[in-house]
């Protein structure tokens, strides 16, 4: 540019470069990235906000098998999106970001299942946070909102509480019912059984048949294995 200084042509070119190639640091390789998303201009926001840093390589619509992070963005979580993402998952390979606008309950649980560790709500989804996601998905690694992850923590505490329930109730054994089933183990009869456990044999009968009843045991034999095998005698 005529009568600029060097100096000051310096300071443009430079200006240049840091606004088309931002600095996000050294990076060993690109890491290709595909976008799916439910309308067009979803599609042109994500993939310009990607474009961005040199650390994503755009792979285009139909290359998922080469795609080492798919980007996915929903509204919602309709019937095709949960299928969706295990297909990318668990047949294709692709690690996943799912960019959602609404995620309830138990659609969140749903989305964990199929494999997917990177969250990121529509209204955060910067440039720099995209691309956040999209290494930390690359690498492996979970990242999710706050709020997502307390309600999820939340989830996981009252699925634990649940199985411990079922453990002490539903699939296993109450205090009386190990105390019948080791002396049918031993190959006392019903009547014995209530003496040495000071009953009746009305009650010892009832737990017995509260027992078979409860956890689909068809005899006392098979209660007696059902107990070996779960450690109760």
């Amino acid at each position: 540019m005529r009568g600029e200084s060097p100096e000051r042509s310096r300071e443009l070119q430079n200006y240049e470069v840091t606004h088309m190639h931002p600095p996000d640091g050294p990076t060993e390789k690109q890491i290709p990235v595909m976008v799916r998303a439910p309308d067009p201009i979803s599609l042109a926001g994500v993939t310009s906000q990607l474009g961005q840093h040199r650390g994503v390589r755009l792979v285009e619509g139909g290359g998922e098998r080469s795609a080492a992070v798919a980007v996915i963005v929903a509204e919602t979580m309709d019937d095709s999106t949960i299928p969706q993402l295990r297909r990318l998952v668990r047949i294709d390979g692709a690690r996943v970001v799912l960019v959602a606008g609404q995620l309830r309950e138990a659609e969140l649980l749903a989305v964990i299942e199929c494999g997917v560790g990177a969250i990121l709500w529509r209204r955060q989804a910067t440039s720099d946070r995209l691309y956040q996601a999209v290494l930390a998905a690359s690498r492996g690694e979970g990242d999710l909102p706050s709020d997502l992850l307390a309600r999820l923590l939340n989830q996981v505490g009252q699925l634990q509480r649940s199985a411990d329930d079922r453990r002490g109730t539903l699939a296993g054994l109450a205090p009386r019912e190990v105390d019948v089933i080791g002396l049918i183990a031993e190959g006392l009869d019903t009547a014995e059984i209530a003496g040495k456990l000071s009953y009746s044999e009305r009650t010892v009968k009832n737990v017995l048949h509260g027992m078979t009843t409860r956890l689909h045991l068809r005899n006392r034999a098979h209660a007696v294995a059902y107990a070996l095998r779960e450690g109760h005698i």
